[in-house]
């Protein structure tokens, strides 16, 4: 039994590793599939059974749902958002069973690292919401400082004949986060150029990343200078966002420190004023 419970401790903290590091890798750059044309037989591609959702009494038209995709599609997961929430509510039934079963094994050696990690998991996934938002605010500034780079290009290439597709080729060095989609966008571009850019913007899943394949499908459609002004307004904005950006992460890194400066006045006080204070009060109170 010992075996068992140890095996199914050693599932659950390997699918909840799994879903963390998935979740990183997505921001980085990939390659494109040697076998592009398999990439069709990708689990990601594939929605979630609704039975399997009834089982898990899980549906689409929940508020949950809706929250959740549209955070993981921010995060870069272009899989079916039921696939995370039904293993998330997996997981959630698993680990209090996992607590209780052991608690009745009473299991001594390494309780505390068991329950430690139990309730950590627990609490992650139970209150998912912050640190999902926290993941995808930080994607969204990686990508919007690489849609910068890529937009400055191609305004640089604004009095150029190439084709909007070559011009985007040029773009590739400037960008890491969004390499990899953006080298299948132009792998996908001459097959259906439209349904490339529609995919690559659920791929970015981004605000600004909407914003800026719009634009490339407008001077797709009608490369006219035009269009290049409103890439220029464009890029303004994106500039402002990210000096926004650089700011809040000033007043966050300035806050810490604050709170870390203040550790070792508190340690001063405790150790070397407190007494004096201590021994004031009490020749206070033998005088009164």
């Amino acid at each position: 039994m010992e075996f068992f419970l140890r095996l199914f401790i050693i599932a659950g903290q390997f699918l909840f590793s799994f879903l963390g590091v998935y979740m990183i890798l997505q921001s980085m750059p990939r390659r494109r599939p040697r076998w592009f044309h398999l990439d069709a037989l990708n689990w990601r591609n594939n929605e979630l059974p609704d039975k399997w959702m009834r089982l898990l009494r899980l549906s689409r038209d929940q508020d949950s749902y809706a929250e959740r995709a549209a955070l993981l599609a921010g995060c870069g997961v272009t899989a079916d958002a039921a696939w995370y929430l039904a293993a998330r509510r997996v997981v959630l039934v698993f680990l209090p069973l996992a607590a209780a079963l052991y608690t009745a094994l009473s299991i001594r050696q390494g309780a505390w690292l068991v329950y430690s990690v139990l309730l950590s998991a627990f609490v992650i996934l139970n209150w998912d919401l912050p640190w999902l938002r926290s993941f995808r605010r930080f994607r969204s500034q990686r990508i919007t400082k690489e849609i910068y780079a890529m937009s400055n290009q191609l305004l640089y290439l604004s009095e150029s004949s190439l084709h909007i597709h070559t011009k985007l080729t040029r773009c590739i060095p400037f960008t890491r986060t969004l390499r990899g989609d953006l080298e299948r966008l132009l792998a996908e571009w001459y097959h259906d150029a439209e349904q490339a850019l529609r995919r690559f913007k659920h791929r970015v899943g981004t605000d600004d990343g909407m914003s800026f394949v719009e634009t490339i499908d407008s001077l797709r459609l009608h490369e006219s200078q035009e269009y290049y002004k409103l890439l220029r307004e464009r890029i303004q904005d994106y500039k402002e966002k990210i000096e926004l950006a650089k700011e809040s992460r000033k007043e966050s890194t300035s806050y810490f420190l604050f709170v870390i400066a203040g550790i070792p006045i508190l340690y001063t006080f405790q150790i070397f004023i407190y007494p004096w204070v201590q021994e004031g009060r009490k020749l206070f109170e033998s005088l009164g």
